[in-house]
């Protein structure tokens, strides 16, 4: 897609470049508790500029493409089991936006969906609170599960002109998150690491303070402690979204960096805040 036609779909009038964040969600739970994680999620929301609209790259929506939510009202999706039933009467009704879901597949070559998916949890459970009135328009992306991770650093590479046109770009993920090996014990002690956690912890930052995106979308190299960390790509991959997003000029910002339940980790980061 030329600028021209960018122009097009979102209009001509650009804007100062928005942030753009990788949020450690960790578990459903935190939609709808006050702790360390939300309190410092909600502190960076109430810092930003209001953006024109949000795109959301969640863990938990894979599909074989890449595919846009491009409902006017995508509804809030409980995509769990075994939680309280506070959790399944929360909603986010932010409304959707077409046109950036259109703007987006158009970069991207991907698809728009009208009617399966909406938000789910990896989405709003961040969202609600770091957009807590759900008054800004929401579109999610899928992971096509098809890419490699350095094939997902071009696709992110192909939405960056989008943070000029006052989309805020937020990745919903885990940075370490092996949940087959969670102390269940231990489940809310912050800090509390397995060794090869802590390592692959400082392995992967390494990483991302230096901004070796060859080195993270090629992670299983980094040895068996990122392995460990890394069984499965999806709650990885929203981080290399936000990373490949950033510019020479950008800071970079890292909060709630924490570990819990051994295996876990809520690490989060912020381009350009």
């Amino acid at each position: 897609m030329t600028a021209s036609q960018l122009d097009a779909w979102l209009g001509s009038t650009r804007t100062e470049r928005m942030p753009a964040l990788f949020i450690g969600h960790g578990s459903p739970m935190n939609a709808i508790e006050d702790n360390l994680f939300t309190r410092e999620i909600r502190r960076q929301g109430a810092e930003l500029s209001p953006p024109r609209a949000i795109l959301c790259v969640s863990a938990h929506w894979e599909t074989r493409g890449t595919f846009f939510t491009a409902m006017e009202r995508p509804r809030t999706i409980h995509d769990f089991g075994g939680f309280p039933e506070a959790l399944y009467q929360v909603q986010y009704p932010a409304p959707g936006m077409p046109e950036l879901a259109a703007t987006g597949a158009a970069l991207t070559h991907g698809g728009i969906d009208t009617e399966h998916w909406g938000l789910d949890h990896g989405a709003w459970s961040v969202l609600t609170h770091l957009a807590p009135n759900a008054d800004i328009p929401v579109v999610q992306m899928s992971l096509d599960r098809g890419k490699s991770p350095a094939e997902h650093l071009e696709v992110a590479r192909q939405l960056a002109d989008l943070r000029r046109r006052g989309v805020l770009i937020v990745g919903s993920g885990n940075m370490v998150h092996n949940l087959g090996r969670v102390d269940w014990n231990r489940l809310n002690e912050v800090g509390y690491a397995f060794d090869w956690a802590e390592e692959a912890r400082s392995l992967i930052m390494d990483r991302v303070r230096n901004h070796k995106l060859d080195e993270l979308a090629n992670y299983a190299r980094l040895g068996t402690a990122v392995q460990n960390a890394v069984p499965t790509p999806e709650h990885f991959l929203p981080l290399l979204y936000t990373l490949a997003l950033r510019e020479p000029d950008e800071p970079l910002e890292v909060f709630n960096d924490y570990a819990l339940a051994g295996s876990l980790t809520m690490t989060s980061v912020a381009l350009g805040a």
